[in-house]
């Protein structure tokens, strides 16, 4: 008898080949590919097996969380929960500056995990310097 549990064993799926693209002369490009991508076999697979199986470790565990929630308390727990984390991430601050995200890392769990996002922060959420009100309307896609 299958609960709607998703598979805890990793799928092969995330292991694919990638195919670096050659330069004019036969050769890769190495300034649009850079120097990890200029490997002798040109055909690169993934680090490890696991490797995709850990990227979606979080969705992977939430997804098990909504089933087991589903079948012990109806669908509208999960419904109810799904929608609460939809409105948390429209919240957001002013363009230019960061959004902690603390309502939607409550509301998931993820404000109890110290991970390695939290030492070492992505480049992509830097803070943008620029004239506030142009970013505004740029972001309501008035401009």
């Amino acid at each position: 008898m299958s609960l709607g549990y998703p598979s805890l064993r990793p799928q092969p799926e995330g292991s694919k080949i990638i195919r670096v693209p050659d330069g004019p002369y036969g050769a890769p490009n190495l300034m649009l590919n850079g120097l990890n991508n200029a490997h002798a076999g040109r055909d690169l697979v993934s680090s490890h097996p696991l490797e995709h199986s850990e990227k979606n470790w979080f969705a992977h565990q939430q997804q098990m969380d909504m089933v087991m929630l589903r079948n012990s308390q109806g669908i509208h727990a999960p419904l109810r929960l799904h929608m609460e984390q939809h409105m948390a991430r429209k919240i957001q601050r002013l363009p230019g500056l960061h959004s902690s995200n603390a309502m939607l890392d409550t509301l998931t769990g993820r404000d109890e995990v110290l991970g390695f996002e939290d030492i070492l922060n992505d480049p992509a959420d830097a803070e943008l310097v620029g004239q506030p009100h142009i970013l505004v309307e740029k972001q309501l896609g008035l401009l």
